[in-house]
C-alpha cells in the first residue's frame, strides 16, 4: 500500500477554516473509492457545506482506483476547511470491505462514518448519525433506506431493488439475532465508535461491510435513523454478477464461523460431492471400464468437487497456511482413507458389537464423516508450527 497525505493550508487558522473548532477529528469521514473521480469534488463540496460547521472531522479516502482519482482528491483537498487523507492501495485486499477496514485502521477519531463515494449518501446526515449514537450511547448507528422517513429511491431500475430487497431478506433470516434493529443490513452508510470494532476479527470480502461488522464486532447497542438513497451523481454501478457472488461466499463465512455451523456445511458439501462420483462413474463404465477402477476414479472427481467448495466456501482464511497443492494432497488422502476406514468399521461394529449391517453402515458413516471433518482442520487448513504464512494460493 502506498500512502498519500493531502491537507489544506492555514488549516489551524480558524478564521481560515470558518468555524470554531475544539479539536480537529471529531468525526473521521471515511470512503472508500473506485474510479470516482467525476464524484469527488461533489462529494467534498457537500462535507464543507453540512459538516464542519456542526461538528470537527476529517475525511480518509481509501481507494484502488485504477484511473485519477487520487490526483483528484489531492486537488480537491486544498478547497476544504479540513484535513483529507489519501490511502492508495495497491492490491484491493478484500475489495471495498477490505478498503472501509484499512480505513478504519488510520481513523484519528472516536466515531467513524463510512459512506460512498458516488453522492449517494447525503452527508447533510452526518452529524445526525453521530448525534443519535451519542443520544443512545449507541455503538453503531445505521443509515436506513426501510424505516419511516427513508426511501431507496436511488436504486437505479426493477432489477436492483429486488435483489437489494432479496440480499436483505436472505441476510436477516441468516442472522436474526445478530441483527436484531438493523433494518438495511445492506446500507453502506453507518456510523461506528472506534472502540466498537474488532479489527482483529474482521473478514472483509467484497462490499457489505456493515454485515461483516454487526456480525463479528456485535456493537453495544444499535440504533437507525432514515436516509433517502440518493441517485449517483456520475459514472457507473460497481455491483456485478461477480460481486453478487462473493457477497455469497461472504455470507457462508460468516454462518460458518462456529465449529458447529462448518460442520454442518461440510457435511453438505460432502453430500453434494455424490452428483460428480455418480457423473464419473456413470460415464467410465458406459467408456467400458471396469466397475471397480471406475468407482475409485470417479471418487476422485468427488473429492476435487469437494475440495474446490470447502476452499472457497469454508476455509477461505486459511489456506495461506499451506501452499495448494499441499493442501490438495492432503485433503485427498483424507477423503480416500474414508473409504478404506468404513469398510473394517463396519465389520467390527457387525462382529464385535453384534449391529445390523444397516446400523453398523450408518454409524461408521457419521464416524468417518467427523474424523474426515476434524482430519481436514487440523492436518490441511490448521498454521504449522514455526512456519511463516506462504503466499502461494
Amino acid at each position: 500500500m502506498t500512502h498519500e497525505y493531502t491537507a489544506p493550508g492555514e488549516l489551524d487558522d480558524p478564521a481560515v477554516r470558518g468555524v470554531e473548532v475544539a479539536e480537529p477529528g471529531a468525526v473521521t469521514i471515511v470512503v472508500p473509492t473506485y474510479n470516482e473521480s467525476a464524484n469527488i469534488r461533489r462529494l467534498l463540496h457537500q462535507i464543507t457545506e453540512s459538516v464542519p460547521s456542526r461538528l470537527p472531522c476529517e475525511v480518509v479516502f481509501v481507494d484502488d482506483s485504477t484511473d485519477d482519482t487520487p490526483e483528484v482528491i489531492r486537488e480537491a483537498a486544498g478547497d476544504c476547511p479540513f484535513p483529507v487523507t489519501v490511502l492508495h492501495r495497491e492490491e484491493p485486499v478484500g475489495g471495498l470491505g477490505g478498503a472501509v477496514v484499512e480505513g478504519m485502521k488510520a481513523a484519528g477519531s472516536d466515531w467513524i462514518v463510512v459512506m460512498d463515494g458516488d453522492c449517494q449518501h447525503p452527508p447533510s446526515l452526518v452529524p445526525e448519525l453521530v448525534a443519535t449514537g451519542e443520544r443512545a450511547n449507541a455503538g453503531l448507528v445505521v443509515a436506513s433506506r426501510y424505516i419511516k422517513g427513508g426511501s431507496r429511491a436511488g436504486l437505479a431500475g426493477s432489477y436492483r431493488v429486488a435483489v437489494s430487497r432479496g440480499a436483505t431478506w436472505l441476510t436477516k433470516s441468516l442472522f436474526p439475532r445478530r441483527l436484531r434493529g438493523i433494518s438495511d443490513p445492506m446500507s453502506g452508510f453507518f456510523a461506528i465508535r472506534r472502540s466498537d470494532i474488532a479489527a482483529e476479527a474482521l473478514r472483509p470480502l467484497g462490499y457489505k461491510i456493515l454485515l461483516e461488522l454487526a456480525v463479528r464486532s456485535r456493537p453495544r447497542q444499535v440504533t437507525e435513523v432514515p436516509f433517502v438513497f440518493q441517485d449517483r451523481f456520475a459514472g457507473e454501478s460497481k455491483s456485478s454478477a461477480q460481486e453478487g457472488f462473493r457477497f455469497l461466499r461472504h455470507l457462508v463465512g460468516l454462518r460458518t464461523a462456529s465449529p458447529v455451523a462448518r460442520m454442518v456445511a461440510f457435511g453438505l458439501i460432502g453430500a453434494s460431492g455424490f452428483v460428480p462420483n455418480l457423473v464419473g462413474l456413470w460415464a467410465l463404465t458406459v467408456a467400458g471400464l471396469h466397475y471397480v477402477p471406475a468407482e475409485i476414479l470417479a471418487n476422485q472427481f468427488g473429492v476435487a468437487w469437494n475440495f474446490v467448495l470447502i476452499e472457497h466456501l469454508l476455509f477461505r482464511d486459511r489456506r495461506a497456511h499451506r501452499r495448494w497443492w499441499d493442501r490438495l494432497g492432503r485433503f485427498a488422502l483424507l477423503a480416500n482413507a474414508d473409504l478404506v476406514l468404513r469398510i473394517p468399521l463396519i465389520a467390527l461394529f457387525v462382529n464385535r458389537f453384534g449391529m445390523g449391517a444397516l446400523t453398523a453402515t450408518a454409524l461408521a458413516l457419521v464416524t468417518t464423516f467427523v474424523l474426515r471433518f476434524v482430519g481436514t482442520e487440523a492436518l490441511v487448513y490448521l498454521p504449522r508450527r514455526g512456519r511463516g504464512k506462504s503466499t502461494a494460493r
